[in-house]
């Protein structure tokens, strides 16, 4: 099978030669159309410092693919910043995003016939969004992380986005002034990346990578950092090896389920014993016998009747208002 097996369908034949005139005008030469089509979903966006450097690594990727035989084409999506919209109307956004974003790289994907994929995110909207896109395609494709955020440094000490929210609780408790609280806003974020602590983004690229969907040790890298771009260079060229041997998520994922799961001791099996019939506990003397006799009962019942019959044709009143207005 030739690696362009999906793409094949826009490049070849006389009948796609109006498809090829529009791919030559966004780099494709007469030795291009041969090529598998890789479509590289950027979710680089200026909203959060998550996505900030995310356009530095899709360009490697880009060059890379180029570099192993592949054509790349660059797509963008959207993105949201929940730590921005917190405490507002745009939290309701937030976590239908990451449909949105599964949506948009499918729909890329599917309508040009994309041979592969190399999704580059960074936050925890794009991220699991990207993730869905690649589970429902089942095509060759992985994961670009943006990487982490470095510490920013106040005073003496290392700071996060986190140290940002407990200023606040600080300020309103009254043990620092808003100078201080300032000071801390200002150097909490120094750059590009993730929130820096395990926190959203790097759980999940650390199980990206524990899954098989992104490269070895790329999860620990630091956003702003030189081997992050080569790491993105290095994931495109995994890529490529994936798309000629055509391994695929779901099948990559189902291989790697069992060793996901923790080791359970082997038991040993208790020896069988006959199994003996368990005896009855004899009724206890003491206990009251709630046992209805229906004989008695409907005996009683038909006393009852004919005494009620005897007092109506007496006269006698058997209401309790009756009596009480006869008092």
């Amino acid at each position: 099978m030739p690696d362009n097996r999906r793409s094949r369908i826009v490049t070849q034949g006389a009948q796609r030669s109006p498809n090829r005139a529009m791919l030559r005008a966004v780099g494709f030469g007469d030795g291009d159309f041969e090529k598998p089509i890789v479509g590289i979903a950027n979710g680089y966006s200026t909203i959060t410092p998550c996505n900030l450097g995310l356009n530095d690594l899709a360009r490697r990727c880009e060059l890379a693919v180029k570099a192993t035989g592949g054509m790349p084409q660059t797509f963008g999506t959207i993105t949201v910043s929940d730590g921005i919209s917190m405490g507002t109307e745009g939290m309701k956004y937030s976590l239908v995003s990451r449909e949105v974003i599964a949506d948009a790289i499918e729909t890329a994907c599917n309508a040009e016939s994309m041979d592969g994929i190399v999704a580059v995110g960074g936050c925890d909207k794009n991220m699991p969004g990207a993730m869905i896109a690649l589970a429902r395609m089942n095509i060759p494709g992985i994961f670009v992380y943006g990487g982490t955020i470095k510490p920013g440094h106040y005073h003496g000490r290392d700071l996060t986005i986190v140290s940002a929210f407990e200023a606040v609780g600080e300020y309103t408790a009254g043990k620092i002034d808003e100078a201080e609280l300032l000071g801390v806003e200002r150097h909490a974020c120094p750059g590009a990346g993730s929130c820096g602590g395990m926190y959203t983004a790097n759980t999940m690229s650390s199980a990206f990578e524990a899954m098989g969907m992104s490269l070895m040790y790329s999860s620990t890298m630091a956003a702003e950092d030189e081997e992050k771009r080569e790491s993105a260079a290095k994931s495109a060229e995994a890529l490529l090896g994936a798309i000629r041997a055509q391994r695929l998520p779901r099948v990559r994922r189902r291989l790697l389920a069992p060793r996901l799961q923790p080791r359970r001791a082997r038991m040993p099996s208790p020896a069988r014993t006959p199994r003996t019939r368990r005896r009855a506990t004899p009724r206890s003397k003491a206990w009251p016998d709630f046992r209805c006799d229906w004989s008695s009962a409907s005996a009683t019942r038909a006393s009852n009747t004919r005494t009620r019959a005897t007092t109506r044709g007496s006269g006698a009143s058997t209401s309790w208002r009756a009596g009480m207005t006869a008092a």
